[in-house]
């Protein structure tokens, strides 16, 4: 004790004495902040000049404290608060917007993991909202496949669930950004994204799934050029046994990407709405720019019958009859696809023609399915490059549907057409009951309740078994930036199908 009160007042003469040396103990202390804010200064600009390999053999950096990051492990009875890793919180940063939702680039803090988080605002406003958040949930923690984005978690905020927060696989870019960067793409480039792309269309038209916004912005792609679909919020399940009668919604797809039979007012539609997507991608890809570029749907037509010609009365069969008929008034217009690809694109081949025109069939009864589309010649190099060193179902098994049982190894013929091994779901209706169930859903409380049993199976599915849960930090540096992103710009929504009643 004595030890004690000894150093407390040791400590207080020297607080006296400090005070009656007045401004010179404070200014030495300024030039000694400011010597030290030079150093910093010099030295960060030093680094920021080394080599990639230099910078990742130093140590790593003094870990954040834990307010900077904005996710952090939550506290809760029962569970541990691990170690902070070493991460930037600047580093956290909005990365891509959509229609539906903002994705933020995120440091998991449990084990350091890059993660994107996507916002899914006002999931209440209205029950369409409310069936596309709980279709997305429901559809990414059910489908797993490597061409596909997987779902980590959900985290439940105070406000959950009229905001949704996803964690997700987090992607370096996506196609957008590449096609219009100055990054320049050879054939092999454009081969390898449009398998992978035909790729997860197969898994996912197999399992009678419509995924509805194909379009390059949902691709997301790493440097080792591995392609991930993303954004199923207009994803929905599709009998090809049904009897008809079901109105289907022709607000889907965003516009440049959009089929003609959406387009001429089809009450029903079938995965071939998709494939059209996919078409319009690997033109744009070729090309580097977009094929139909049209500033509304009526316009949007009238391009793609300027490009494919005027179509055989036969493949009008789905339009609506004014639409049909709209369409047989026109001048009759020869195909100019072919000619165009020539003069726009220097990397275009015969078989990529050929396979273009497959995929862009006015006729979607016509137009080439995704599993046609793989064994085409045009791919055969790229099915080789892939199976051969990017893959992991040639190691480890092929990929399931919410299988609960281990895939079964399996190898592959590269040289050779080949069935990609896709395992239906044990239960076909289950998923579809599910939304059915949601859609009849008229009390809100009702629908949050089932979102949360959700978001728990999501988060109880983890295979990395990390016990805190992650919440978002309201004393976060980006915290601000992050509640204030933008949903989406009004151009950036679907456009509304075009009224044909009125002609």
């Amino acid at each position: 004790m004595a030890t004690f009160l000894g150093d407390a007042s040791s400590r207080t003469r020297e607080q006296r004495l400090m005070m009656r040396q007045g401004e010179s103990s404070t200014s030495s202390a300024h030039y000694l902040h400011h010597q030290r804010r030079l150093h910093q200064t010099y030295s960060h600009s030093q680094g920021s000049l080394q080599s990639i390999d230099s910078i990742q053999k130093q140590p790593p950096p003094p870990p954040p404290r834990q307010e900077q990051l904005l996710v952090i492990a939550s506290p809760n009875t029962g569970h541990s608060l691990p170690a902070i890793c070493h991460v930037d919180a600047l580093q956290e940063k909005a990365i891509g917007y959509g229609a539906f939702g903002v994705v933020w680039a995120v440091t998991d803090p449990r084990d350091g993991q890059k993660l994107a988080i996507k916002k899914i605002p006002n999931v209440f406003q209205n029950i369409i909202a409310a069936k596309r958040a709980y279709r997305e949930l429901n559809f990414l923690h059910r489908l797993r496949h490597e061409n596909i984005v997987s779902i980590v978690g959900v985290l439940e905020e105070s406000n959950f669930p009229h905001e949704i927060y996803l964690l997700c696989d987090l992607m370096q870019t996506d196609l957008h950004k590449i096609i219009v960067s100055p990054q320049s793409l050879s054939v092999d480039h454009v081969k390898i994204f449009l398998y992978q792309i035909l790729r997860g269309l197969k898994f996912l038209h197999s399992a009678n799934i419509l995924h509805r916004d194909i379009k390059p912005g949902n691709l997301l792609v790493n440097s080792d050029c591995k392609l991930k679909i993303c954004d199923f919020g207009l994803a929905r399940l599709h009998d090809p046994n049904s009897a008809g009668g079901k109105f289907l919604t022709l607000e889907v797809v965003t516009q440049y990407y959009r089929a003609p039979e959406l387009l001429m007012g089809a009450q029903e539609y079938t995965e071939a709405i998709d494939i059209w997507s996919a078409g319009c991608i690997l033109a744009e890809l070729l090309s580097r720019s977009i094929l139909f570029q049209a500033s509304s749907p009526l316009s949007q037509l009238d391009l793609i019958l300027d490009l494919l010609g005027t179509p055989d009365p036969s493949d009008l069969l789905t339009a609506c009859t004014a639409a049909r008929r709209h369409v047989l008034r026109l001048p009759k217009r020869q195909p100019k696809l072919a000619s165009k690809l020539w003069q726009t694109s220097r990397t275009v081949s015969e078989e990529g023609l050929h396979l273009l025109q497959q995929l862009l069939r006015f006729n979607p009864k016509h137009r080439i399915s995704a599993a046609a589309a793989l064994s085409h010649p045009y791919l055969s190099g790229a099915r080789i490059r892939y199976h051969s060193c990017m893959c992991t179902c040639c190691n480890r098994g092929s990929e399931s549907i919410d299988s609960g049982t281990p895939a079964s190894p399996r190898r592959y013929e590269h040289a050779s057409d080949f069935a990609e091994p896709v395992h239906l779901p044990s239960a076909p209706g289950e998923i579809d009951g599910r939304l059915a169930q949601e859609a009849t859903v008229t009390d809100s409380k009702e629908a949050a309740a089932r979102l949360q049993e959700l978001a728990r199976q999501i988060n109880s599915a983890d295979s990395r078994n990390l016990c805190a849960p992650l919440r978002i930090n309201r004393r976060a540096v980006n915290y601000r930036a992050f509640v204030k992103s933008a949903v989406a710009q009004v151009s950036e929504r679907a456009p509304s199908p075009h009224r044909w009643e009125k002609h």
